[in-house]
């Protein structure tokens, strides 16, 4: 019983000490958005602010496109992440629940696109959108990250989870294909739903190549994008790049918190069979 509760001590501090390390490198970038630029880099380190320059976040908005950056990137975000939930969740039920010929080598070939890098084909995708006057609007990266492997992937695994026993009693009674993955499949699917939308929306949240092939105009940009012009013409002012880095991950942090019980559910989920 002691040893037992000696490696149990010992495995939580070896979390906690764990979980320290990865959030001081965040604690690090809050702290300096809250201090004045000499404050920033001085020798020894101040963990903590002598006076907290709270003026730092409403200069990052008043010398930068930082509203118009954040709106952006979060209409991105929203629409493909819907997009790919809606997609992936579709093509997820025909591979899954609907038995045709072919079946199981078409999704193989699909899930295979999954090994080819995007490096590799984005100049041909970059002249279609352009022959189509798509690039330099946001509809551009909208179009091309609407559809995704990995979330047809995600979602069958978990629908492999489901009985089959419920599509089947759901077409005695007359139900159709369409309503039995609205009404039935889709319902039950909460966790994997989130797991996906997580992924998706931290994934193009985070995206900085894509706009920066695609978006080209400053009102078109990208929190990333955004960013990184905002240090060229201020590498000086530490603490607004600090501040505007704070903005860029907060978002992600706030879905995280409040979807991360579902995340794992999710990931559990959909590795039980497959």
């Amino acid at each position: 019983m002691k040893r037992n509760t000696a490696g149990r001590v010992l495995l939580y501090a070896g979390l906690i000490i764990a979980a320290a390390a990865l959030l001081l490198p965040f604690y690090w970038m809050v702290s300096s958005s809250l201090k004045a630029n000499n404050d920033v880099f001085t020798i020894p380190l101040k963990w903590v602010p002598d006076t907290f320059m709270w003026r730092n976040y409403g200069d990052i908005f008043a010398k930068s496109g930082m509203t118009t950056w954040l709106t952006n990137t979060l209409t991105l975000s929203v629409t493909v992440t819907l997009l790919q939930v809606l997609t992936g969740s579709f093509a997820a039920y025909g591979f899954s629940k609907v038995r045709f010929r072919g079946r199981n080598v078409l999704f193989l070939a699909y899930i295979a696109t999954i090994a080819v890098p995007w490096q590799s084909y984005m100049i041909p995708q970059f002249i279609l959108m352009s022959k189509l006057h798509l690039s330099n609007t946001l509809f551009s990266i909208i179009a091309l990250q609407a559809f995704g492997a990995f979330g047809v992937f995600l979602m069958k695994q978990f629908y492999e989870t489901i009985p089959e026993e419920l599509s089947e009693a759901a077409r005695l009674d007359g139900l159709s294909e369409y309503g039995i993955y609205w009404r039935i499949i889709l319902p039950l699917s909460k966790p994997a739903i989130a797991s996906l939308s997580l992924l998706t929306f931290v994934s193009t949240w985070n995206d900085y190549l894509g706009p920066l092939i695609y978006l080209r105009k400053p009102d078109l940009w990208t929190v990333q994008l955004g960013l990184r012009t905002f240090i060229s013409q201020y590498n000086a002012e530490y603490a607004l790049i600090m501040a505007g880095s704070v903005l860029s991950v907060l978002p992600i942090a706030i879905v995280f918190l409040f979807g991360q019980r579902y995340f794992v559910e999710g990931i559990t989920s959909t590795g039980l069979k497959g």
